[in-house]
């Protein structure tokens, strides 16, 4: 398929058409044979993968060294341009960035099994990621003592076995790996189905246990106590009211950003409603939210949002304060919803000038956008830059952004539509 000596991007294009138009007709012992091959394939594209992005970011800071970039900062937006040709966020691309250069570098028997098509990528990336805290030499060790077993083993026997022979060659490091995870300890929150949210709480283990087993001491207590309710939501109402400081859980007293039409409020319409950093809601979700704040007694506010003539697309905001440079930064939050670069579900932290205000861009909503705070370091290395595609201020046209990198790619970004359910078909 491939000329031995390399290949180019439209030749492994030209295949992956190929594959899309492979037949299905044939037995089931030769669909059960291609479907092996197929992942044998995956495999070695992942490790040509690797080897590829590491003699990109080699490549790259060496060019950033002869631009006069400080030694510190060289290598910066390199995995963001990863993310971008591999479709994917910038945090996960600066992760396999790591994972690629362990790879390549520190543990040759994991990448032959890789290249061979006998383990699959993520299989790889637990080895690298149970050897992180090793030096290079122990994590070689650990490379050659599970070279014969790799192939065969499932991925909770592998973790074990990294992790064993991670303790016994180095003890300390695995205590460091301990302490330093315990430094990485957050809360996140992401949407699940039927308008929920799942919380979590990434903790030191005794943290974690402590306070699980005082939320199941109380709910045990007031089930005891005659309460109707089930553990889990007697758990799970305590959660929320002990964090928040509430009476109950249900009359959350916080800032809670639902877009809703007006048509929908008043009862005359069922069009969907959005969370501002969940997503849609049910037309009846929306007027329950609302209801049932007003009942706990929760104080309600209403904010006029201008849309364009469809209503698609947010184009200004009413602020109830004079500074205006914070009202514009909460437009471009409510417009954007989440990082304006390709793929990056991270929250918006940061209002960014689409054309730097050094470079004469303006102040306004057509030149800003929301970006995270990698993504926005990451546009602010050598090589980068954006123009604004469209305004976003006309029915059918959102505000559009184009980010070119330092390798000539580009890659476009437009505005959500203020409300999915009115996106276009």
């Amino acid at each position: 398929m491939f000329d031995s000596g390399g290949m180019s991007a439209a030749e492994v294009r030209s295949a992956t058409v190929a594959l899309a138009q492979c037949s299905t007709a044939m037995v089931d012992r030769e669909r059960i044979d291609l479907i092996s091959a197929l992942e044998e394939l995956k495999a070695a594209a992942a490790a040509l993968q690797a080897r590829l992005s590491v003699a990109f970011d080699d490549s790259q800071r060496r060019l950033q060294a002869a631009q006069g970039v400080p030694a510190r900062e060289q290598g910066r937006g390199v995995g963001a341009q990863l993310a971008l040709a591999r479709r994917e966020s910038p945090h996960r691309g600066s992760r396999y960035l790591g994972l690629a250069r362990a790879l390549v570098r520190e543990m040759p028997r994991t990448m032959a099994h890789l290249e061979a098509g006998r383990i699959s990528e993520w299989r790889a990336t637990l080895m690298c990621r149970e050897t992180a805290m090793l030096t290079v030499e122990h994590r070689g060790e650990v490379d050659e003592r599970l070279d014969a077993e790799l192939p065969s083993m499932s991925d909770l026997r592998l973790v074990r076995a990294a992790r064993g022979l991670a303790a016994t060659l180095d003890a300390d490091s695995v205590a460091r790996r301990a302490a330093w995870a315990a430094l990485d300890r957050r809360v996140s929150l992401r949407p699940a189905p039927d308008t929920m949210t799942v919380l979590t709480g990434l903790l030191p283990v005794a943290q974690g246990v402590a306070a699980y087993a005082a939320l199941d001491r109380h709910a045990r207590e007031r089930i005891a106590a005659g309460d109707a309710r089930g553990r889990g939501q007697i758990m799970a109402d305590t959660l929320v009211e002990r964090v928040t400081g509430q009476a109950t859980a249900e009359a959350p007293a916080m800032e809670l950003q639902v877009v809703v039409p007006v048509q929908t409020i008043a009862g005359l319409g069922d069009e969907a409603a959005e969370v501002a950093g969940f997503g849609p809601i049910s037309a009846d979700t929306a007027r329950s939210l609302i209801a049932t704040s007003l009942a706990g007694g929760a104080p309600v506010s209403v904010r006029t949002m201008f849309a364009t003539a469809d209503c698609t697309q947010l184009v200004a905001l009413e602020s109830r304060r004079r500074h205006f440079p914070a009202g514009l930064a909460r437009f471009l939050a409510l417009r954007d919803k989440i990082c304006r670069t390709p793929w990056c579900d991270a929250p918006v932290r940061h209002s960014d000038h689409v054309l730097p205000a050094g470079r004469g861009g303006p102040t306004s909503s057509t030149n800003g956008q929301g970006l995270c705070v990698a993504c926005n370091q990451a546009k602010e290395s050598p090589g980068w830059r954006a123009e604004v595609l469209a305004d976003g201020l006309s029915p059918g046209s959102p505000h559009r952004v184009r980010l070119t990198t330092p390798t000539g790619h580009s890659y476009d970004s437009t505005a959500p539509p203020l409300l999915e359910s009115r996106r276009a078909s």
